[in-house]
């Protein structure tokens, strides 16, 4: 595992699923974590005693321009400093099912308003507003790293519209940030999980093949490859497959396995 002892991050959107395992992978390799979430509490991970003292909750609606930026404030208040923000924060899944009916596979023309907004407010725009925030102390400093987790429906009709033209604003938020942040020695880059176990999949797992499945640590273990990377700014703008990294930076799974990277025409 990468060393991440002294390093310090935020991930957005961690009380559960992919943000928790960002959170803990990130944990697991030293860094001090601040997870935030609206439900963020020491109970969401009480399961995992290995991260205990490493992982700090902050209850934080990241619709709220001012929670977030007491977020980072806090942070360096109490720390000095910013090495990793992890944006996994999201929105659009709510009420899935609506008046009986599973709404998510819908048309554009007959989905609801209420995910296009969701998605741009709870996923895009606070990843918008935690980075502007983030960027300013690493800026200051030099070096730091941005992850923003995204997906294959960035590039491909996947689901729904509302959810490709979010992931690709997602990767384009990347590309632009990058662009800006690199003259100052700070990274941005986009990563793609692959189909992870969180809560919500394992409910539906009677349905699903998980053989090539992932658990919510990987894509953590994933981030703390890229931020102990030295050379991380020259994949700065770039798009990025966490199974991917697991063949180049040579770790695995929490259960040992090595899952398969994914491509567009997998999904």
């Amino acid at each position: 595992m990468p060393d991440l002892s002294g390093k310090v991050a935020v991930v957005t959107g961690a009380s559960r699923g992919v943000g928790k395992g960002v959170a803990l992978g990130l944990a697991e390799a030293g860094a001090t974590v601040y997870a935030t979430g609206r439900t963020a509490s020491e109970e969401s991970f009480s399961d995992s005693p290995q991260s205990e003292g490493r992982i700090i909750p902050v209850v934080c609606d990241h619709t709220d321009d001012g929670a977030t930026e007491a977020v980072f404030a806090r942070v360096a208040e109490e720390q000095g400093r910013l090495d990793v923000l992890v944006n996994s924060a999201w929105g659009g899944y709510e009420r899935m099912v609506e008046g009986g009916e599973f709404t998510w596979p819908r048309p554009f023309w007959e989905q609801p308003a209420w995910r296009w907004d969701s998605m741009f407010a709870a996923g895009v725009r606070a990843a918008y507003v935690a980075s502007a925030h983030a960027a300013r102390r690493m800026v200051a400093a030099g070096s730091g790293l941005i992850v923003n987790i995204s997906f294959w429906a960035a590039q491909k009709h996947v689901g729904n519209v509302p959810y490709g033209v979010s992931k690709a604003a997602t990767d384009k938020l990347t590309a632009d940030t990058a662009k800006e942040l690199r003259a100052h020695g700070v990274a941005a880059v986009s990563l793609y999980p692959g189909l992870v176990r969180t809560e919500k999949v394992m409910e539906a797992a009677a349905f699903l093949d998980l053989s090539n499945s992932e658990s919510p640590q990987f894509i953590g273990r994933a981030a703390a490859a890229l931020a102990a990377d030295p050379e991380v700014l020259q994949r700065s703008g770039q798009v990025l497959v966490a199974a991917a990294l697991g063949l180049e930076y040579g770790f695995t799974d929490v259960d040992g396995k090595q899952p398969r990277p994914l491509t567009l025409e997998d999904i």
